[in-house]
């Protein structure tokens, strides 16, 4: 009852395949050389012909049976197609069209005697399921984490916001992949100038591959030369319901785990989801010790090839002696020291994150002592950089955002070829540059460092310390929400 059919060849462009309706013969052609592609002709019980095109590794091949042969083989209707449920009977369908819903997972149908395409989509939604975040990890609060279905990832923000005002709009981007973005904001509360940046600059990637939703964030910041990242990618479903809430958007892409969040600032990178879990003292404890870990990853060895190179007197003099004593065998400067370990570092922690997991943290962990004990006695590094480099490492982590503890290690080197050079003059000045070159910065044309400047006084309650929710009775000034207030009648 059932064969495969011989292709004859038809030759046909991509501009033609726009205008030029389906046939058998070009469908054949078009299919050539892919070995998971199916024409298959069937014999329906009153001798019709029904042909079914379709590729066998994007369809779930038991729904095909269900839904589309069974009925065919139990169907005695003069119009076969009727028989099938869920059919889509197209006017005209074009080749570009036929290729396009085989590709999205959907099954061709021809009907010989009357001459008729219809299509049924079968897509096989089989994927990963549901886990913890391992990028995002809290102790309370949601486990639940994204998937590299965006159909999904969909209903888990929907879970949390069951509102007809949350609002999604598709897009397609990349010629070769295809790639579906969805655009997500709550309707009446979402500012509608970011949602038109936002929907201008996803329409305006052409590029052919998007595999990821870092790939399509770098075609969508308003800054390419800067370390600073201006989208918040997260794989939390609860992250992105809370920014949706504060009138923020959402990205969605297909085949990718991470959701973009936009407009951020410098402020946001700081902040974690147990943040609104915590005790308000407790969240606002934890967050000032976020940005104080920051400023020591940052610092900490540059000050000390500053102080060790250009500015001894400033050091206490106990201090000053343990330091000369410690640094009386070593054979190099302070900066090729501290620059030899701060490489060091790195190479563990990129062979850490890339190795199997328990082998990871095995790694880490023995790197990093075998290492630093062996270069004390090797005379390369004194204990107390050692020391220093050990609490600026760990310091690095408590970063939330895995993009922007990456941003601090470039700045972290460059801070300390400035102290080689300048001393502690070179490192203001660093840091100088670094606060102007932030201040240039927009994520969706909004100021980087607002509410810092432009100056949103309100909007601090929720900046550098977290304060009582209850207190909270606006959604953030600096992103001009069309909903001010968050109670639904005002208090």
């Amino acid at each position: 009852m059932f064969w495969k059919g011989t292709s004859t060849s038809v030759r046909i462009s991509t501009e033609q395949a726009q205008h030029t309706p389906i046939t058998l013969e070009v469908i054949r052609e078009r299919l050539g050389n892919m070995e998971d592609a199916e024409i298959i002709e069937h014999q329906t019980p009153n001798v019709s012909t029904i042909i079914l095109v379709y590729i066998r590794t994007l369809i779930d091949n038991e729904r095909l049976n269900e839904s589309v042969i069974q009925p065919l083989r139990n169907c005695s209707n003069e119009n076969q197609l009727e028989c099938i449920s869920a059919t889509n009977i197209p006017g005209t369908l074009t080749v570009e069209e036929a290729e396009k819903q085989l590709m999205l997972g959907s099954i061709l149908i021809f009907d010989t005697d009357e001459n008729q395409w219809c299509s049924v989509n079968l897509k096989d939604s089989s994927g990963r399921a549901i886990e913890t975040s391992e990028t995002e990890t809290i102790l309370y609060g949601a486990k639940d984490s994204f998937t590299e279905n965006i159909e999904q990832n969909i209903a888990l923000i929907r879970r949390r916001l069951p509102i007809t005002t949350l609002k999604t709009e598709k897009f397609t981007v990349g010629s070769l992949t295809e790639t579906n973005v969805v655009l997500m904001y709550i309707e009446g509360i979402t500012n509608t100038k970011f949602i038109t940046i936002a929907r201008e600059k996803i329409k305006n990637v052409n590029f052919d591959q998007i595999l990821d939703s870092s790939q399509l964030a770098a075609f969508m910041e308003d800054h390419t030369h800067t370390v600073f990242p201006q989208f918040q990618q997260t794989d939390r479903p609860d992250v992105c319901a809370f920014a949706l809430g504060v009138g923020k958007l959402v990205i969605l892409v297909d085949n990718t785990p991470f959701a973009l969040n936009a407009p951020i600032t410098f402020f946001h990178l700081f902040q974690s989801p147990e943040d609104y879990i915590n005790r308000w003292i407790v969240a606002s404890f934890l967050r000032i010790i976020r940005y104080l870990s920051f400023m020591f990853s940052l610092l900490m060895i540059p000050l000390y090839v500053a102080l060790t190179t250009h500015h001894y007197q400033m050091i206490p003099l106990q201090i000053l002696f343990v330091l000369v004593d410690t640094r009386s065998q070593l054979p190099l400067s302070p900066f090729w020291e501290s620059l030899i370990m701060l490489v060091t570092i790195e190479i563990i922690k990129e062979a850490s994150l890339r190795m199997p997991t328990k082998s990871g943290q095995t790694l880490g962990v023995i790197g990093g002592i075998v290492v630093g004990q062996a270069a004390v006695e090797a005379g390369f590094a004194s204990q107390v950089l050692i020391v220093l480099v050990g609490i600026s490492a760990i310091a690095s982590f408590l970063v939330p955002n895995y993009l922007m503890s990456k941003a601090n290690t470039l700045i972290q080197f460059i801070l300390l070829i400035l102290a080689s050079y300048l001393g502690v003059m070179g490192i203001f000045m660093g840091i100088l540059l670094l606060f102007v070159h932030m201040n240039a910065l927009t994520s969706l044309k909004q100021p980087y460092l607002v509410p810092v400047t432009p100056f949103y006084g309100k909007d601090w309650l929720d900046l550098f310390i977290r304060g009582p929710l209850q207190w909270m009775k606006t959604r953030p000034e600096a992103l001009h929400p069309l909903q001010k207030w968050r109670y639904s009648r005002r208090r």
